[in-house]
């Protein structure tokens, strides 16, 4: 199977083509575009916000590991019960109106884990909390893969990097309001903020769903999601199992990451927050720079690679007993998990349009949602060091998905060295260095485009 939005960035002979790199865009489509991507970043904040304020959550209702762990299932229990209705309402009614209702759903959900004050207490508030975060997901995917359609090259690792600087911010806000306010207030200053920000870009969210039929019906044939028999819905589901696999190291990081530090290796808890901090700007990073590594290097050697990483970083996390390469592990997942799941949704919004990114969600968030619950048991009962590994379990099990996927929709050889069975050292510092050009130019170029729409849709 082959990305078709990929597959029109590249001409013939291997290089970008004119089109693909000068659009001529539209003002409402680029501050369409900007507004995608800071409700990503706003829900990145919420999860970040989350993540660094578990341990205070978790201590004020006085749970246990295996108590948070019901807790957090209850939480994945409300996403993954919206997922589908969430799909067939943005299908209905347009993913934009969608994602609108969801942020303002997901804001009021935010204060929610706050209040609670014992464990049942705290099970109702992340059930609707759940709800919320999986209802937004869902939509702002929807609404990514049809600007994605409109822009005509890959988006959807860009617009996940608004989701791990959002996570980063607020991991980073979360470790310093914590030392010096409670987590009722600061959830609710959080939800509060989340209104102003929906209260800025929610018009032209709401805007967005205008344009999408025509756009839809005046797609070419051949770039129209495919549909051979019962092929696609079996595409889907592997395509979901393998964003599923790597999100559990994401649900991992972000539920259990910041415990972890604190609680097995002593940290504190800015040292704890920092965890989490570095391994979303880790995965925003890699994000920043996803679309362009992928048509240099190929599809497949990106996420085979990227999942190995993942493994090898928690490996190092969980086992080395030092807060420090502990650190330097979460940033070795953050790098390798970055683009695997915003190319699987990518692929299947190209396959299966919103159902399919509904479905591929669905199996995907389960991995984001669920892993977090499974963990707290192991941890229970095994500790967290062993619960952490099976991060790189899934992580090796997500690399031998894609490879039965095959169909690189990209082809890069390395060069042949006369004489030589095997590269030489120059010839490989060359050619890695003919490879990182480009994208060393497409991060500048995505800095320069992201604070040109920023000012667009400021004054707009």
């Amino acid at each position: 199977m082959t990305l078709p939005v990929l597959d029109r960035v590249r001409t013939s002979s291997g290089r970008r083509s004119s089109s693909a790199s000068s659009p001529v865009l539209p003002a409402p489509l680029q501050r369409l575009r900007v507004a995608v991507a800071v409700l990503f970043a706003m829900d990145g904040f919420v999860f970040g916000t989350w993540a660094a304020r578990i341990p205070d959550v978790s201590a004020q209702a006085g749970a246990s590991h295996s108590a948070l762990g019901i807790a957090v299932l209850f939480m994945s229990l409300g996403a993954l019960a919206c997922m589908q209705l969430t799909g067939a309402l943005s299908a209905r009614l347009g993913p934009g109106r969608v994602s609108v209702v969801a942020t303002a759903l997901v804001s009021l959900a935010m204060a929610l884990p706050g209040m609670a004050s014992s464990v049942p207490q705290l099970c109702v508030a992340l059930l609707f909390f759940g709800a919320a975060t999986g209802a937004v997901n869902v939509a702002a995917n929807s609404l990514g893969v049809q600007v994605e359609a409109r822009w005509g090259r890959p988006l959807l690792p860009s617009l996940h990097a608004g989701f791990s600087f959002g996570g980063l911010v607020g991991a980073l806000v979360g470790g310093l309001v914590s030392a010096a306010a409670g987590v009722a207030p600061h959830l609710v200053g959080v939800t509060v903020a989340g209104l102003a920000v929906l209260a800025w870009i929610g018009p032209t969210l709401a805007r967005a769903d205008e344009a999408a039929p025509r756009d839809t019906a005046a797609r070419p044939a051949d770039e129209r999601p495919h549909r051979h028999g019962g092929i696609p819905t079996a595409v889907l589901v592997v395509l979901g199992a393998v964003a599923g696999c790597t999100a559990y190291g994401e649900g991992a990081l972000t539920d259990w990451g910041a415990l972890y530090l604190r609680e097995d290796l002593g940290a504190t808890p800015v040292l704890a927050a920092a965890g989490y901090a570095g391994f979303s700007l880790a995965m925003a990073s890699g994000r920043m720079v996803g679309s362009s590594l992928v048509v240099q290097f190929g599809e497949e050697k990106v996420l085979v690679g990227g999942a190995l990483l993942a493994a090898t970083g928690v490996l190092l996390a969980a086992w080395s007993g030092s807060v420090t390469i502990a650190l330097v592990g979460f940033v070795l997942v953050g790098l390798g998990l970055a683009n695997v799941f915003p190319l699987a949704i990518a692929r299947t919004g190209a396959l299966g349009g919103a159902g399919g990114v509904a479905l591929a969600s669905t199996v995907g968030y389960s991995g984001l949602l669920g892993g977090p619950p499974l963990l707290g048991f192991l941890a229970e009962a095994t500790g967290l060091s062993v619960a952490l590994t099976t991060v790189s379990v899934f992580a090796v099990v997500a690399a031998l998905l894609v490879r039965s996927l095959g169909g690189d929709p990209v082809s890069v050889r390395r060069p042949a060295i006369p004489g030589l069975g095997l590269p030489t050292i120059p010839a490989v510092v060359t050619w890695t260095s003919a490879r990182l050009q480009p994208v060393g130019r497409s991060a500048s170029t995505n800095l320069r485009r992201a604070v040109e729409d920023l000012r667009i849709l400021a004054v707009s």
